[in-house]
Formats: structure tokens, C-alpha cells, sequence
């Protein structure tokens, strides 16, 4: 059944027909937001990606199972799962994760806004976003950059899709790049609002797509479209500069291979985090078990985000209450009524001088609050000094 609904902002309205699955209705993933951004007035906030609203590692883990179980079996290996930053990489991830169970040899590789040490395989753009340009890098390891460009499935992962311009992009960029074997590409989505746009097909149909020589599969736990209508006078927006690419005068430490190259072990740099977590307790003198029957928020940085969920998960077995949220690079409008409805604005801790931000965060509201970086302690900007309950987490060598 196709439903609809209607949400008013200052600079317009957004008009939604969507249709619901079993799993989840409309209000259990998304809430709604303005972005500072003149290309695209609205946002979508989602509920169960733990990205600008603070979410129990639980909720997410159950989204990334959920989606990853829509993707079929019997798919051309070598298999290919990448995650758009800096909102997907996560949940990629997570997706990837699951999907190991039936593809054990499926690498992940997310793009980034990140320069890294390493040589690129290809940049796309996202012409709707607040930074439009992303990097894809290539493995060291030319076994492994083999696989990825003779790969004959590519899943990208996303948490939203509207006029599929993005994965056409994506495509074609790792096509030109040397991925010439492809034989299927499938758009995995918490929501895809290209409903009625002839973006792809459903499993068992032959008519045409986006991609003539390449069968193109949507998977989301929603589907509908939108329309947006400006409102007459509407206020004009500044958008700050946050599109660069650039590496920052922070270092980036040692944090394993989580997808920001061609991997098949997302996990291997949370050893890392977990020294850095046991570095900072003994600082304090405390123990994990300080941290039973606590409230406490684990806060990812940007792109970081997936080894802090794992480590938001360790904690959540000493029965923390635990919610995960992110700092990010996203300018939103802050009102009342809407789904982001506080902001703390900070300089970057990557020494690029950009504006970051965290929503619908007050640190006075946890016993404790993780905020999980990948560049040194003293990167973060000094608001977070101010906080007792803070504590900054980097990643560390064992000594």
C-alpha cells in the first residue's frame, strides 16, 4: 500500500509517497531536517544509522542485517561491497559483514574524502552533497587489487538513493578505472526514493536500466519518491566550505584496514582502538568495568566510524546503556520541530580549520562520552576539554 505524507520547512515543503515493509513504517527509520545547502533544502535523518541521532548499537546491527539479507544468493564472485562517505561507511561495513556469511571472499572499499597515503584507483562525484568529490584507493596488495578489478558483482551501499545519478557515477568511474568485468550491480539502500524512475529492475525482469550491458538490482527497506516545492521568499542559505579532499596536518594512526582500501577483514584495526580505549582508562583510573549500568555515548569522527561501533558493542556486554552517534562535516539547520534540534560546532580534528559538527548531542546528559578519533588526543578541538565526563579515544600500538 502506497502511503503519503507531507513536511513543512522554511524553505518549502516535502511531499513523501512511500510504501512500508513488515520490518519497518516510515517514522521507525527517518526523521526529517534542512540542510545548509542551496543545491538540496531537505534531509533525511535517518533513525537506525547512528549518524545524527544517537542510536543503540542493537538498532544498526539489526538495519545492516536486515538490508544484507535483501541481497540474493548465487551472485559472480569475485565480490565487490562499497560504501559512499562520509554517512555509508558504516553501514557498508555492517552489510559487508553480513554478507561474509555467504560470501566469505566479498572485499569492502568505501570511498573517502580523505587523501591517504597510497595510489588512487578512481574519483566520482555526488552532485547533490555538501562535498561532492570522493576518492576510491586501490590496494597494495596486487592479489587482492586483482580481485577487486576483475570483479563481476559490485554492491554499493548507501543510505539513501533518489535519482540513481550517484551509482551511475560510481559505476562508471570504477568501469573506466579497469573494473571491465562486471556483470551485475546491485544498490543496496536503507531507503531508495526512485520509486516510478526506471532505475533498475526487479529480480526476474528483462527491460532495460541505467546500465544497458550490466543487470541493475534495487534492494532498500523502503521505497517511494518525493517532491519538493520552494516556498515563495524563502531564505536564502551560505553553505560553509566543506568539500576538500585534503590530507589535514593531523596524522592519521595506525587504525588497521577498514575499507578506505580493498579489504575482506574490516576488523582488524579494533585491537587498536581497544589499546587506545585501555590507555585512556588507566589515565583515569578506572577499568571497563567502570563502565556497568553506565550511560554512556560513543561518538565516531567523520569517516571513523566503524571501529568505534564494534567498540560501542564491546561496552554494550557490560551492560552500559550505549548509544552510538558521529561527529561530521554535514551543515544542518537546527529547529525545534524538526529531527536535528541541537548542534555543537568545532573545528576538525584532522588540522583541515573546517567547521565540524554532532546533532541532537548534550555531553551532560551521559555518564560518559567516547569520542573516538583516528588522529592524535590533543587533534580534537578544545570545547571537548570542557567536558569531564569526555573522554577522547585514539587508536594505539601495543606496548
Amino acid at each position: 500500500m502506497t502511503e503519503q505524507k507531507t513536511i513543512s520547512l522554511s524553505r518549502g515543503e516535502l511531499t513523501l509517497r512511500y510504501q512500508t515493509s513488515a520490518d519497518y513504517q516510515l517514522d521507525e527509520l527517518l526523521g526529517f531536517a534542512e540542510r545548509i545547502n542551496p543545491k538540496r533544502a531537505f534531509l533525511f535523518v535517518s533513525k537506525v544509522l547512528g549518524r545524527h541521532i544517537p542510536v543503540s548499537p542493537d538498532k544498526m546491527r539489526q538495519a545492516f542485517t536486515q538490508l544484507a539479507t535483501l541481497i540474493p544468493d548465487d551472485l559472480p564472485e569475485p565480490i565487490v561491497v562499497i560504501g559512499m562517505a562520509e554517512t555509508a561507511v558504516g553501514l557498508s561495513a555492517g552489510v559487508h559483514q553480513v554478507l561474509q556469511a555467504r560470501y566469505p571472499q566479498a572485499i569492502l572499499l568505501n570511498s573517502t574524502r580523505h587523501a591517504q597515503a597510497g595510489e588512487l584507483f578512481t574519483t566520482f562525484s555526488e552532485d547533490h552533497s555538501h562535498a561532492s568529490v570522493h576518492l576510491i584507493y586501490q590496494s597494495d596488495d596486487s592479489t587482492l587489487q586483482a580481485n577487486v578489478e576483475n570483479a563481476k558483482t559490485l554492491i554499493m551501499v548507501d543510505d539513501e538513493a533518489s535519482t540513481g545519478n550517484t551509482c551511475q557515477n560510481v559505476v562508471n568511474a570504477l568501469r573506466q578505472a579497469g573494473m571491465s568485468k562486471l556483470e551485475q550491480v546491485h544498490l543496496a539502500t536503507l531507503v531508495d526514493w526512485s520509486l516510478g524512475k526506471k532505475l533498475g529492475k526487479k529480480l526476474g525482469e528483462t527491460d532495460s536500466n541505467i546500465f544497458n550491458d550490466i543487470a541493475f538490482f534495487r534492494h532498500h527497506l523502503l521505497a517511494g519518491d518525493w517532491t519538493w516545492t520552494d516556498r515563495v521568499n524563502a531564505p536564502a542559505v551560505t553553505m560553509p566550505n566543506v568539500s576538500t579532499t585534503e590530507a589535514g596536518s593531523q596524522p592519521l594512526l595506525p587504525t588497521g584496514n577498514w575499507g578506505r582500501q580493498p579489504t575482506r577483514d574490516s576488523t582488524s584495526g579494533l585491537d587498536f582502538l581497544l589499546q587506545g580505549l585501555h590507555h585512556t582508562l588507566r589515565q583515569r583510573q578506572l577499568t571497563l568495568a567502570s563502565f556497568a549500568h553506565q550511560k554512556i555515548l560513543v561518538l565516531g569522527s567523520n569517516e571513523f566510524v566503524w571501529l568505534p561501533l564494534l567498540l560501542a558493542e564491546r561496552l554494550a556486554q557490560y551492560q552500559a546503556d550505549v548509544k552510538f552517534s558521529a561527529l561530521t562535516r554535514s551543515p544542518i539547520a537546527i529547529h525545534a520541530d524538526s529531527a536535528v534540534t541541537s548542534v555543537i560546532k568545532f573545528f576538525d580534528h584532522y588540522g583541515l580549520g573546517m567547521t565540524n559538527f554532532v546533532y541532537n548531542v548534550t555531553p551532560e546528559a551521559w555518564d560518559w562520552v567516547l569520542l573516538c578519533v583516528e588522529t592524535p588526543q590533543d587533534s580534537v578541538d578544545e570545547i571537548w576539554q570542557g567536558f569531564d565526563n569526555v573522554m577522547v579515544i585514539s587508536p594505539r600500538l601495543k606496548t
